[in-house]
């Protein structure tokens, strides 16, 4: 199959095929520390490369006039592990664009949902679940706690929450909820870009009874029935507005575009500006003050 042609002015950010590297020739950008290889994550790392290997190869970028020599941008900690194991080489990505912060901002940290995909799919091709708490380093408990993430979870919710960066407990929570409940929740989350648990216990203290999976009364600590049933209330009150806030955000915002951006053309006339100054000059400040703030966003 033939390769698919790029633009001429598109650039590869990496060399189309991998290398494998001496250890003594990548240089790395900085020094791993004693605190951080007595952390928890360093361990998990070391962990994973010993039980399956390396997973996700390190990035290098060629050393100018060098071609032998290659500086170290993402893989600090399995480029350690590998050297204290005894290894002499590693197999490396090339990229083409010698700044180790461009780099990282193209990195994106996988969310629970799509390390539960993850687990899944190690499972269905025979790796047990004691192998792959050893290779993330955690208990068999937890392992078994993010297979089980989705249980209980609509597939809109799953969908909504996929690349979110969810804290586990708060899909205890959603599972309490029935799954219209659980779409209006996760719907409000991603709006207030707040998913932690805590959060997520308030939108669930707010719930109506009738729309909790559990048919028995629930109890909150520190709360009255009274105090439940008036939070229930206030919530469906702020829902409501919330509601239509958001169906007549679109046309605020457009209408608020439009009133800048006129607003930036009287204040470009030398004319207005110095009648303006010269009448009216609290709109001028206000004007003025509204294009800077226009032009700083």
């Amino acid at each position: 199959m033939k390769s698919p042609t790029l633009h001429p002015k598109i650039r590869l950010a990496f060399e189309e095929t991998s290398l494998r590297i001496a250890l003594a020739d990548i240089e790395p950008l900085r020094e791993v520390t004693a605190a951080v290889r007595n952390s928890k994550k360093f361990a998990q790392i070391a962990a994973s490369i010993r039980e399956v290997g390396i997973i996700e190869p390190p990035v290098v970028v060629r050393l100018p006039g060098a071609d032998d020599r290659y500086r170290l941008l993402d893989g600090h900690l399995r480029l350690d592990i590998l050297k204290d194991r005894g290894d002499v080489d590693v197999v490396c990505i090339v990229a083409t664009d010698d700044e180790a912060i461009t780099y990282n901002k193209r990195i994106s940290r996988i969310a629970i949902v799509q390390e539960h995909k993850m687990i899944l799919k190690a499972i269905e091709k025979g790796v047990s679940e004691e192998r792959l708490a050893r290779a993330l380093n955690v208990n068999i408990a937890s392992i078994r706690n993010r297979r089980r993430l989705l249980d209980g979870i609509c597939d809109e919710v799953a969908k909504l929450l996929e690349e979110r960066m969810v804290p586990i407990m708060t899909f205890q929570e959603l599972r309490k909820l029935r799954p219209m409940r659980q779409i209006e929740v996760a719907e409000t989350m991603i709006a207030m870009n707040r998913f932690s648990w805590p959060y997520a216990q308030s939108l669930v203290a707010a719930t109506p009874q009738g729309q909790l999976v559990d048919e028995q009364r629930k109890a909150i600590r520190g709360l009255t029935d009274e105090q439940i049933d008036h939070m229930e209330r206030e919530a469906g009150n702020i829902d409501r507005e919330f509601r239509m806030v958001e169906q007549s955000y679109g046309t605020d915002h457009l209408d608020l575009v439009l009133a800048m951006g006129y607003v930036c053309r009287l204040i470009e006339n030398v004319r207005i500006v110095h009648h303006l100054a010269k009448c009216h000059p609290e709109l001028l400040a206000e004007f003025q003050r509204i294009v800077l703030l226009r032009n700083a966003a």
